[in-house]
């Protein structure tokens, strides 16, 4: 598994209050369901190709 990259992230509360709902309706955490959501829009955007997902 490739090393995760750390950063600080300052939200919205509105924002961060729909992405923890969102989390638990999906039995994630919350930094698993951001990170869905970030990989998802790469990927709907053409900036994330199939497979590559993870720094080498």
């Amino acid at each position: 598994m490739a090393d995760k990259k750390k950063f600080l992230l300052r939200l919205d509360a509105a924002l961060y209050d729909a992405l923890e709902k969102w989390a638990a309706d999906e039995l994630r955490s919350i930094n698993a369901q951001m990170e869905f959501v970030l990989k998802e829009a790469a990927r709907r955007a053409g900036r994330l190709r199939e497979g590559r997902e993870d720094r080498k």
